[in-house]
C-alpha cells in the first residue's frame, strides 16, 4: 500500500494537490474542455495563517470548492479569460439599439477603465467586496459624484450580468444597492418658492441683456417642457389655430460635433399640449422677434428652431444652463435676498409642484409631464412643504 502524500505540516493531501519547494500549494485538474488547468495559493485550508511578505488570497480547497461547481454548471474556469475592460467593450457591442447619448455614455466609461488598473483585471478575479471596495475609491479618493459612479456601475453590472448568462461567472459581483455602499452626495433639484420664481422671472424681463430670454424661461416655467424638448421646437410645432403644442422629438448635440434629432425619452414623451394664453402670448413674441438666418439650418429634416445664439448656432440645452446660471448670479450680487440654484430641470420641477399642489389629476399631469411612469409623478406630490399643506387643508376645510 503507498504512502499518502503530505505537506510540510503532515497533512494529508488529497487527489490532484501538492505542495511545492517553496511551500506554495498547487491543485492540478480538468476543466470541462479536456483542458488541464492548476491553481495555486500559499495556504491550504481557510484557517492557515498568510506567510508573511505574500499576498491575500484564499486558500486552495476553497479554490478547489469553487472549481467543483464550476465545473458541475460548465462553467468556464477563468472568465473566459477577459479582463473588465474586454467585458465592458464586447458588452457595448451587443448594444446597437440604443440612443447616441447612451453609446456617448458607454465610451466614457471604456476610457476610463482604460485609465483604471480595474479595468486590467480578470472578471473572475473580482468579488462582490472587490467591487464595493473599488466603487467606493472611486468616491473618496477619484472623488468622483455619486452619479458619476451610478452611471460607471450602470453600464459595468449589466456587462457582468452577461458574463454569468455566458457562463463564464457563477454571480454577478456588482449585484448589490449602490445606496447601502456609497453616500447619495448627488444635489436635489427641488422646485423653487412661487416667490422666486416671481423673483426670477421679474428680474429676467427687467434687465437689459437677459430680458431676451424671458418669454423662453417664462414658457419652461409654465409648460414642464423638458430644455432638448424646448430646444427642439420649431414654427411649425406650435399650432396657434388650436392652441397647442407639438412635442414629439428633442433637440440634441454631440460632444465635438453636430446638432441631431432624438425621439423623447419615452413613448409618453409624444405628446400634444395645450398652451395659455400666457404661454401663446410669449410663442407669439419669440417668433415676432426671431431673426431669421441667411441660411435657415435643418437638423434631421427640421428647420425653423426658435432661438440662435450670437454666433447664429441654434441654441441648445448647454446655452440654457448659462443662461440660468448667469442670471442667477447677476440677481444674488445685486440683491440681499439670495436665489437658490435655478435651473431649466428646475423649471420644470417647479411647474409640475404647482400643478400638483393646484389639485391637478395626477394622470393628467403625468401626461403634461410625459413621464411614462405615473409613480415620477406621484413623487412630485411627496414634495410639498408646509405651507403647501396648510392651504390644502384651508381648502378643504372652505368646500
Amino acid at each position: 500500500m503507498s504512502e499518502k502524500r503530505r505537506d510540510n505540516r503532515g497533512r494529508i493531501l488529497r487527489n490532484g494537490e501538492s505542495q511545492r519547494k517553496d511551500g506554495r500549494y498547487r491543485y492540478k485538474f480538468i476543466d470541462h474542455n479536456g483542458r488541464e488547468q492548476n491553481v495555486y495559493s500559499w495556504r491550504l485550508n481557510k484557517n492557515d495563517p498568510m506567510p508573511i511578505g505574500k499576498k491575500r488570497d484564499i486558500s486552495l480547497r476553497e479554490k478547489e470548492s469553487e472549481i467543483e461547481v464550476y465545473l458541475f454548471k460548465q462553467i468556464s474556469i477563468n472568465g473566459g479569460g477577459l479582463s473588465v475592460l474586454e467585458l465592458v467593450e464586447r458588452y457595448t457591442k451587443t448594444r446597437v439599439n440604443v440612443r447616441e447619448t447612451t453609446k456617448v455614455g458607454y465610451q466614457t466609461v471604456i476610457n476610463y477603465l482604460k485609465k483604471d488598473p480595474f479595468g486590467k483585471r480578470r472578471i473572475d478575479s473580482i468579488r462582490t467586496s472587490d467591487a464595493k471596495l473599488w466603487l467606493v475609491g472611486l468616491q473618496q479618493k477619484q472623488h468622483k459624484s455619486y452619479s458619476s459612479v451610478h452611471q460607471i456601475r450602470g453600464v459595468i453590472k449589466p456587462a457582468f450580468q452577461m458574463a454569468v448568462e455566458d457562463d463564464l461567472l457563477i454571480k454577478n459581483p456588482f449585484n448589490f444597492e449602490l445606496a447601502q455602499v456609497l453616500v447619495n452626495d448627488s444635489v436635489t433639484r427641488d422646485a423653487i418658492s412661487r416667490q422666486d420664481e416671481r423673483r426670477f422671472l421679474e428680474f429676467i424681463k427687467n434687465d437689459k441683456h437677459f430680458s431676451q430670454y424671458y418669454e423662453g424661461i417664462y414658457i419652461l416655467f409654465n409648460t414642464g417642457l423638458r430644455i432638448s424638448e424646448f430646444c427642439g421646437l420649431t414654427i411649425d410645432d406650435i399650432d396657434f389655430s388650436n392652441h397647442t403644442i407639438k412635442v414629439d422629438h428633442q433637440l440634441q448635440k454631440h460632444t465635438r460635433s453636430d446638432y441631431y434629432i432624438q425621439e423623447p425619452k419615452t413613448e409618453n414623451g409624444k405628446r400634444i399640449i395645450p398652451m395659455t394664453q400666457d404661454v401663446e402670448a410669449c410663442f407669439r413674441e419669440i417668433i415676432r422677434k426671431r431673426e431669421k438666418p441667411e441660411i435657415e439650418p435643418m437638423v434631421d429634416g427640421k428647420t425653423g428652431f426658435l432661438y440662435f445664439d450670437r454666433n447664429g448656432a441654434i441654441c441648445y440645452s448647454l446655452h440654457w444652463e448659462h443662461y440660468f446660471k448667469h442670471i442667477r448670479e447677476k440677481f444674488n450680487s445685486i440683491y440681499r435676498i439670495q436665489l437658490p440654484k435655478i435651473t431649466p430641470h428646475v423649471a420644470r420641477h417647479t411647474y409640475c409642484s404647482k400643478m400638483a399642489n393646484s389639485g391637478m389629476n395626477p394622470k393628467t399631469l403625468q401626461y403634461l409631464m410625459g413621464h411614462s411612469d405615473i409613480s415620477v409623478t406621484l413623487n412630485t406630490y411627496a414634495h410639498t412643504k408646509l405651507e403647501d399643506a396648510q392651504e390644502e387643508l384651508k381648502r378643504i376645510s372652505v368646500q
